[in-house]
């Protein structure tokens, strides 16, 4: 299963690292955030990623351009312009890397890998937050119920969109953008059938969270997953401290891998 996670925003909230480096390349740990992502689908067995660039994208297409040689040894033959690769280390991932537009909003990036997806259920992420959820269990949950999207939920810290749900059957009835209170909200880890691709109807202007979940709750669509465990975002340079903080205490909850 493919998973597609949107890369290209401004990042204006933590301006002082987005700046230079587009929010997924800020590290925690000396490591770009999106990298710490990736390991966490990596470590269930998804390592099929599309990455979804804007902002400053040729600065991520660099780093995995560079990675293989960053961590592996290698002798450079100038004369005969030839290398060779020696003992090291690399991941075990297919990374397409896509220009989705420096403006487009996330429906609008989303929409321009489609092809990219194909006609297959896949899993979509922002580029910025990490948890300790069993991804494996998310998609199992979303296999069992037949919608066309599942969304993970979260208690939140505030300043997120709200989640509510039918207690009967976990159906999201509403889904409102970034209200402060004390309900569920989003957390950004979805599971998405090929259908709603038919929700992403503006172009780049489409929204995912206020145009496509905002219609696909309407047609009862929409599934929630709840997470009672870790999850948090990198939005502002405090929640960069803390995760940094987490990582180099070694009580760092979403690393997963050994």
């Amino acid at each position: 299963m493919k998973v597609v996670i949107l890369a290209g925003g401004l990042g204006t909230r933590i301006s002082e690292e987005t700046n230079i480096k587009p929010k997924p390349m800020v590290e925690i740990g000396g490591m770009p955030i999106l990298w710490h992502i990736m390991k966490i689908y990596s470590h269930y067995g998804f390592n099929d990623f599309i990455i979804c660039l804007g902002y400053k994208g040729y600065q991520i297409k660099e780093w995995f351009n560079n990675h293989y040689l960053r961590y592996n040894d290698v002798t450079l033959d100038l004369e005969k312009n030839t290398a060779i690769f020696h003992k090291g280390h690399s991941e075990k991932w297919k990374v397409t890397l896509v220009d989705t537009g420096d403006a487009s909003m996330t429906g609008g990036r989303l929409n321009r890998v489609k092809d990219y997806v194909g006609n297959e259920t896949f899993m979509m992420t922002y580029g910025d937050g990490v948890t300790d959820m069993n991804i494996n269990e998310l998609v199992e949950f979303h296999k069992s119920h037949g919608d066309i999207a599942t969304v993970t939920t979260v208690t939140p810290e505030g300043r997120f969109g709200v989640v509510h749900t039918d207690q009967k059957n976990d159906k999201v009835t509403s889904f409102q953008e970034k209200h402060d209170n004390k309900n569920k909200i989003s957390a950004g880890f979805f599971v998405l059938e090929p259908k709603i691709f038919d929700y992403l109807t503006e172009g780049d202007a489409t929204v995912f969270e206020t145009d496509a979940l905002i219609k696909l709750v309407s047609d009862r669509g929409l599934r929630a997953f709840p997470h009672d465990g870790f999850w948090k975002p990198m939005d502002t340079l405090s929640d960069k401290a803390k995760l940094e903080s987490m990582w180099e205490k070694g009580n760092a909850p979403w690393k997963l891998w050994d």
